[in-house]
This record gives structure tokens, sequence and C-alpha cells, in this order.
């Protein structure tokens, strides 16, 4: 997992591709118009949809000769559950600190 969650995090390091991921929540669509709104060469984003791709948070489909690109919700289900593990850790860690900071407080007074 920690490789795939890497992977993931990589991909979306990347303002275009967290923009893709974004458009893609609301359906998928043909490269065309994922294209359309940002302003680079063709090329250049066919590498951000590979790199989507690779990651595994996204997946394409040709018909005819359109190349039609869709999200895969199991990849941010396993990135929620990660960031939800982490914000999990780090109250435990804070309540324990706000309880030995209560503790220290009492134990001035």
């Amino acid at each position: 997992m920690t490789n795939n969650i890497d992977q993931v995090f990589s991909a979306l390091a990347d303002p275009t591709r967290r923009a893709v991921v974004e458009q893609l929540t609301n359906g998928a669509a043909p490269v065309s118009e994922l294209h359309a709104p940002h302003d680079m060469a063709l090329p250049t984003f066919l590498r951000h949809l590979k790199v989507l791709e690779k990651s595994g948070l996204t997946q394409s489909e040709k018909t005819g000769r359109v190349r039609v690109v869709s999200v895969k919700p199991d990849q941010l289900d396993m990135l929620d559950a990660w960031l939800k593990q982490q914000r999990s850790a780090w109250n435990g860690r804070l309540d324990r600190l706000d309880r030995l900071a209560q503790q220290l407080e009492r134990t001035k007074s």
C-alpha cells in the first residue's frame, strides 16, 4: 500500500492533475473535454493523464475514435482511509498532549 499511496500523492501533487481528478468526479469525460480548460499542448496534457492512470486514479477506454477517461473511486477510497487513519492518530496524540498540559497546570497550582 505504501508504494501505491506514494504514487497517488505524487500524482495529486500537480495542480493540473488535481483539476482533472476533480473534473472527473462529475463523470467520465473525453480527453478533448478534459484538455480544454488547460493552457498546454496536448502531448504535455497526455503525459499528465498517463501519470494519473499509472497511479491508479483514472482509467481510460477508447470508444471509436474518442478516448474517455474516468476516475477510479477505489483509489480515492484508499486515500480517504489513509487520511482518516492519520487524523485519528494525530487527534489521539493531541488529546494526550492536552491531558498532560492540564496535569502540569494542576501540579503547578
